[in-house]
């Protein structure tokens, strides 16, 4: 803000253009456009149990765990302290975990949702879906009812070690 300022005294015609563009945040008439926001970035979930949820994620639906020099510096401190875990999903997505061992939803019943967030859909090949469904079971992960089949394709819905809803789908093709 103090440097606004100062370019503001500096360039007079500044100030008139901030608070245009104020004016036009303030109206809505300005928006990003579209494909401005060219991917998703990273996903960030809250965790009770770090064990248990690297093991879902890591293990179980057999994400990457980011390891050594693949670890942000800016959170090497809190993964050398267990506190923050990073998977690198094939398409270059990052899921974070963040380890808050307090944390408790409203009701342990998982199928009552207690987020903003409704679940976490990963996409799969069609060839693999039967087996992620196997692998699901033979790991005792809860599911919730059986697979679905929509004309977008197919998913299966489980719960992760802390609640929250996952998704594996594959194409109309599966």
């Amino acid at each position: 803000m103090f440097e606004i300022g100062i370019a503001a005294i500096q360039n007079p015609k500044l100030v008139l253009s901030i608070v245009e563009v104020s004016k036009m945040i303030a109206t809505e008439s300005i928006s990003l456009p579209v494909g401005a926001l060219r991917s998703l970035h990273h996903i960030a979930l809250n965790v009770k149990d770090m064990q248990a949820s690297r093991h879902f994620y890591g293990e179980i639906l057999g994400l990457h765990e980011l390891a050594g020099t693949e670890i942000p510096s800016s959170l090497t401190e809190l993964v050398e302290q267990g506190q923050v875990a990073n998977f690198r999903i094939p398409d270059g997505t990052i899921l974070d975990l963040f380890a808050e061992p307090d944390l408790s939803p409203p009701s342990p019943d998982p199928t009552q949702q207690f987020t903003r967030a409704n679940h976490l859909a990963f996409d799969i090949a069609p060839d693999l879906f039967d087996l992620a469904v196997r692998v699901l079971h033979a790991h005792n992960v809860k599911i919730d009812g059986e697979p679905v089949t929509r004309s977008t394709g197919s998913g299966i819905y489980c719960y992760d070690p802390d609640g929250f809803i996952v998704e594996i789908r594959c194409n109309a093709s599966c």
